[in-house]
């Protein structure tokens, strides 16, 4: 069942709220019904933490929103780390779509 309070937008202004985020993408990999996202955030929270501590700190962040969806992917980097990473891909550092049909997350029929 879809969630319409739960939107890309209000997932980003969550997360630059409660980790002063400087940077967010989130991927609705669901077709829009608020199922499934993919996310990149860039805190310096994130500073001195490895990915489980991370991780945590966006699970508890979005406690209530990820209790509501089926799926959630998170990639943490500090400001410093993103950096780093747009400069040797061109900037072209995006939520992986692995595993999706146009960005999309899609049934089977099985």
């Amino acid at each position: 069942m879809a969630n319409p309070s739960i939107t890309e937008d209000s997932l980003k202004a969550k997360l630059r709220d409660t980790l002063k985020a400087v940077h967010v993408e989130i991927t609705d990999m669901s077709g829009g019904c608020g199922q499934a996202f993919t996310s990149l955030i860039v805190s310096p929270e994130f500073a001195g933490k490895n990915s489980l501590k991370r991780h945590r700190l966006v699970n508890t962040a979005l406690k209530d929103e990820i209790a509501l969806i089926h799926a959630w992917s998170a990639k943490c980097q500090t400001p410093e780390e993103w950096e780093t990473e747009m400069a040797a891909t061109g900037g072209n550092d995006h939520p992986s779509l692995d595993g999706t049909v146009g960005g999309k997350v899609v049934g089977t029929d099985a």
